[in-house]
C-alpha cells in the first residue's frame, strides 16, 4: 500500500496517542477524520478531469461526499461538533453547497462550529488544488498563504547549515513557505522582546512562539529536534500548549481544522 501523506498522518497520530493520553481523544478522532480525507483526495483525483482549477465545490465526487462526512462526524466527533453535524445532515444539499462555497472562500478564521466541519471536509480538495497550481515560492516571504492567502496555522523548523530556518505552514492548503524567525506572522513585529517563546519539558521539539504586540502565538514544530514529527499531527497532541499561551491572554493566530 503507498505510504501517503494521510498513513503518515494516521501513523503518527497513532503513536502520539498513546504517548500523551490526555489527547487520546482528539488524535482517535483525526485518525477517522485523516482516513475519510485520503478516500476523499483519491476520488478527487481519479476524477480531476472535472474538477476546475479554481476549484468549483459542484463536482459530484465532492458534494456527494458530504453526507458522509456528516455521518462520520456525528459517530465519532466530540460532543459538540457531533450535535452541529446531526444538525446539518439535515439540511438540503443547496444549504451544504452554500456553507461549503462560503468557507471556501472566506479566509478569515471561521468561529461557528459548522464552518470548521466544512473546512475539515474541503481540507483534501484544497489540497488537491493547491498540488495543481505550481505555486512559484521562490523569494516569498509574506504572512499569507501564498494560495488561498489564509493566517498560518503553525510554524516548521527545518535544518539549515548549522541552524534552522522557519517556515508557515497553512492549515488548509497545507502549502509551506519560508518566513523570517524574528518576526511575529500575525502583525509583522520585529522586536525580539516582544516575542517571548515558551517551551515545555513534556514536548521538547515543539515551540509556543507569542507576540506582545498583537497578543496572538502560533506553534512551531522543531524537527531538527524530533525528525520523527508530523507537523500538523504533533500541533495538534500538544494541547497543553495552547492552554499556557491562552491562560496568559494570547490567542491562535489560527486554529487548526478541529477547531483547537
Amino acid at each position: 500500500m503507498a505510504n501517503t501523506p494521510w498513513q503518515q498522518r494516521i501513523r503518527r497520530a497513532e503513536q502520539l496517542s498513546t504517548q500523551h493520553s490526555f489527547a487520546a481523544d482528539i488524535l482517535g478522532f483525526y485518525i477517522q477524520v485523516a482516513g475519510f480525507q485520503q478516500s476523499l483526495h483519491e476520488r478527487v483525483s481519479a476524477n480531476k478531469t472535472a474538477i476546475s482549477p479554481s476549484g468549483s465545490l459542484e463536482s459530484p465526487e465532492l458534494l456527494g461526499s458530504f453526507p458522509s462526512f456528516l455521518s462520520l462526524v456525528e459517530e465519532k466527533a466530540p460532543v459538540r461538533l457531533a450535535e452541529i453535524a446531526h444538525e446539518m445532515r439535515g439540511r438540503s444539499s443547496a444549504s451544504w453547497l452554500e456553507l461549503l462555497s462560503q468557507c471556501w472562500s472566506n479566509i478569515d478564521s471561521p468561529d461557528e462550529p459548522a464552518e470548521f466541519v466544512a473546512l475539515a471536509f474541503l481540507q483534501p480538495y484544497a489540497e488537491f488544488i493547491r498540488s495543481h497550481a505550481q505555486l512559484q515560492l521562490a523569494g516569498y516571504t509574506h504572512m499569507l498563504c501564498p494560495f488561498c492567502n489564509r493566517k498560518a496555522a503553525l510554524g516548521i523548523l527545518r535544518q539549515q547549515g548549522d541552524g534552522a530556518r522557519r517556515n508557515l505552514l497553512c492549515g488548509f492548503c497545507l502549502s509551506e513557505w519560508e518566513f523570517r524567525r524574528i518576526v511575529c506572522p500575525g502583525c509583522g513585529q520585529e522586536d525580539q522582546a516582544k516575542l517571548p517563546v515558551y517551551i515545555a519539558e513534556q514536548f521538547p521539539h515543539m515551540r509556543v512562539e507569542a507576540c506582545d504586540a498583537c497578543h496572538t502565538y502560533i506553534k512551531s514544530v522543531d524537527l531538527t529536534k524530533n525528525g520523527l514529527a508530523n507537523p500538523p499531527v504533533d500541533e495538534l497532541a500538544a494541547i497543553p500548549l495552547d492552554l499556557w499561551a491562552q491562560e496568559r491572554g494570547y490567542a491562535k493566530l489560527r486554529p487548526n481544522l478541529l477547531g483547537m
